[in-house]
């Protein structure tokens, strides 16, 4: 008989980029990468909520500059409204890559309209889109194409007027990938930037390498939170990864994050992608679920993936 206190990972199979957003009417809502669609699930539950109530609130005419490999969707209620910020293309290459945004002002995402607000004009073509809400102020954080062959692609920073309006066409460059580690698969990668808060500190958590090769895995930034984010002195970069694959549980490629918090509020959770085994079809991806903890000097301590069909507890509070 399974323990109703435990589960396993993954809890999402082909279920790549994950985004889990836990919002004040109690729900979990989950977004991943499906590819030609966005998908929301809702549920009152984390460990479960790939098997949570669905909708399909976007799919594109298609043929359209923005119908092609819809990636890494992230939902986010700013200003009373939700966001989905994703990327896509026009079928092409990365050069014609582009963060998008659309906007639901209804007060649940399950109904009402979701209405396309646009591709933000980003300086450089690229993708996975977020957003740091800072002092009454909104900052738009993307993985930017780089200078080939040097790098694939880095992490900049832009102001926003607001959630779908760059303030202008300045971006400040946060992290390029300029460590070993960084460069792993055959291309030098920061992207998938996220932001977690905690102790006065903001940390910008971010994927390093190629998805497809077993040593992805996350790196970070922190600043204080007093500081200006849009000043490359305010934020130190973690000279090692922060979270990365742990070959004794066969746990491989792991990035691409979101953070949560238990349904009670305490406790903090990191949401990730994996893959089982080296060299893994990267189709194969899952979506996987820990709980982390902190270090005495105020910093996350995601400690090691650990592997499938091991029992863990489930949040606390659910």
């Amino acid at each position: 008989m399974t323990n109703p206190l435990t589960f396993s990972n993954p809890i999402a199979e082909q279920a790549a980029d994950p985004w889990a957003y836990r919002h004040t009417d109690g729900f979990y809502y989950f977004m991943c990468t499906r590819g030609d669609r966005l998908e929301l699930l809702r549920s009152p539950r984390l460990t479960t909520i790939a098997d949570g109530d669905s909708r399909t609130v976007w799919r594109p005419e298609p043929g359209g500059r923005h119908s092609h490999h819809l990636w890494a969707p992230e939902i986010h209620f700013l200003d009373g409204c939700w966001y989905i910020y994703y990327t896509a293309n026009d079928g092409g290459g990365d050069e014609t890559r582009q963060v998008c945004v659309l906007e639901n002002v209804g007060p649940d995402p399950m109904e009402g309209e979701w209405r396309w607000r646009g591709a933000l004009p980003t300086p450089s073509p690229g993708l996975d889109g977020s957003v740091l809400e800072l002092g009454g102020k909104l900052f738009f954080l993307y993985a930017g194409y780089g200078r080939f062959p040097d790098y694939g692609s880095a992490v900049y920073i832009m102001r926003m007027d607001n959630p779908y309006t760059l303030h202008n066409d300045e971006q400040i460059l946060l992290t390029a990938p300029t460590l070993d580690w960084e460069k792993q698969g055959g291309m030098a990668i920061n992207e998938g930037p996220v932001i977690l808060r905690r102790n006065g500190r903001i940390f910008l958590v971010y994927s390093a390498s190629t998805t497809w090769s077993e040593d992805y895995c996350l790196g970070m930034l922190t600043m204080d939170e007093h500081d200006d984010p849009m000043s490359p002195e305010s934020w130190s970069k973690s000279p090692q990864p922060v979270f990365r694959k742990n070959a004794a549980e066969q746990v491989y490629a792991v990035g691409h994050n979101s953070f949560t918090v238990s349904p009670d509020g305490q406790e903090d959770w990191i949401v990730f992608h994996a893959l089982s085994a080296p060299g893994e079809d990267t189709a194969r991806r899952a979506t996987r679920i820990q709980k982390f903890g902190w270090h005495a000097d105020g910093t996350p301590d995601f400690g090691s993936p650990i592997g499938n069909d091991r029992p863990l507890d489930v949040p606390s509070g659910e």
